[in-house]
């Protein structure tokens, strides 16, 4: 099977394929928690190098609104996140980059299951505010324009300030943020932080949002522009990887977001390959945060799932 390829549904496993990994982890329930017997530790200290240290330019700083309000996460993408880089997960520490990490959310839970998670975001609203995890977690979120030249590295015991390589790259609705002539840069800067195997995962607005008469998108294209634009820098897109997360991305369409996801590869033959999920697994993964479960939850327990 082709690097990056999906199994057809007719061939779903019945059981989840982790099982037998590990005796340090185990699968609790059909879903897939990953769970460490002892936590991981991190004393490493982190060091940003960057051209630029706020977006000031930017629409979304001279106009804050997504890095007022917005704190997504989503934990069960975080488990299937973990589950596609299992090896590395147990074995070792993945390290993961949210780019346009808002109000650190995201960031705090991958840190919380012992992963190396750094967050950048281009408006110091919410640092200078200590907002939501800038208040928890300030030693791995920092500010970056990261449409300039930017490098994040590592103090380790063996060899001082080594640049950090991602297993994962992260940016929920940032993209569109980002102007045309601005994607070469910003995309060298990922591909240069990115390990060989590594994912940039994304979702990408396919509207404009206009607040106060400024449009905070600057660049709303369809899907197959955006497939094509990344091509040429040498970032290839794998659908298959759409399919495994199976809707369940930190933000998008479940989310109340217009758009559409991405999975890009500087080298689909090194990527992950996609492990199999049970009938199970799939349905749960549709049914979770669809709209009639949240009606239902609305019914039974009176709230709205965030």
């Amino acid at each position: 099977m082709a690097p990056g390829a999906l199994v057809p549904i007719s061939r779903l496993s019945a059981t989840a394929s982790i099982a037998d990994h590990s005796p340090a982890w185990y699968v609790n329930s059909m879903h897939t928690t990953l769970q460490p017997e002892k936590p991981k530790h991190f004393s490493e200290k982190i060091t940003l190098v960057c051209e630029r240290d706020v977006a000031y330019e930017s629409p979304d700083h001279l106009v804050p609104k997504g890095t007022r309000t917005n704190n997504t996460r989503n934990k069960r993408f975080n488990r299937k996140l973990y589950w596609l880089f299992f090896d590395r997960y147990v074995h070792s520490q993945l390290k993961i980059l949210d780019i346009g990490c808002s109000g650190g959310g995201f960031v705090r839970d991958c840190i919380d299951s012992g992963c190396l998670a750094i967050g950048l975001e281009g408006s110091d609203y919410s640092k200078k505010r200590k907002r939501a995890e800038w208040a928890t977690i300030p030693d791995f979120l920092f500010t970056c324009d990261v449409t300039k030249t930017f490098e994040l590295k590592l103090d380790t015991a063996s060899q001082d300030r080594e640049r950090i390589q991602f297993d994962a790259v992260t940016s929920w609705e940032v993209l569109e943020h980002i102007h045309d002539r601005d994607l070469d840069q910003l995309a060298a800067n990922v591909k240069k932080h990115l390990a060989p195997h590594g994912l940039w995962i994304m979702s990408v607005s396919s509207e404009d949002d206009i607040v106060d008469g400024v449009n905070l998108h600057q660049t709303v294209k369809p899907r197959e522009w955006w497939i094509a634009r990344f091509k040429t820098l040498g970032l290839h897109n794998i659908d298959g990887y759409i399919d495994y997360f199976n809707t369940q991305f930190v933000r998008g369409p479940k989310t109340g977001n217009p758009g559409f996801h991405l999975v890009l590869s500087m080298s689909p033959t090194d990527a992950p390959k996609i492990p199999r999920v049970s009938w199970g697994q799939y349905f749960y993964d549709r049914w979770l945060g669809s709209d009639v479960q949240k009606i239902l939850r609305r019914l039974v327990v009176g709230d709205e799932l965030e």
